[in-house]
């Protein structure tokens, strides 16, 4: 069975990025800007991004959002989202 790891994508000053956490290890973790824009991603152009990056989501694998906020002790902090899918190694 291949390796699973977690894929993220975030919104932060204004930019969407996405990076693979790679746990355990000095590597730095493969990621992509994707750009400028207040619109979310779409599922297609998050795929495309981990492509690039060598990755593709596992069977069955599906986005989940999360919230955070960028101070986490002040209640009226701006919310910040963060989605994550369960990828793995592409094997093409």
């Amino acid at each position: 069975m291949a390796a699973a790891f977690t894929a993220q994508m975030s919104r932060r000053r204004g930019r969407w990025r996405l990076y693979v956490v790679l746990l355990n290890t000095c590597v730095a973790w493969p990621e992509r800007d994707l750009g400028d824009s207040a619109v979310v991603p779409t599922v297609q152009e998050r795929s495309r991004v981990l492509n690039a990056l060598g990755y593709a989501l596992s069977d069955g694998a599906r986005w989940e959002w999360t919230e955070d906020s960028e101070s986490p002790d002040d209640p009226s902090s701006a919310v910040l989202l963060i989605a994550s899918v369960t990828v793995r190694e592409a094997t093409w």
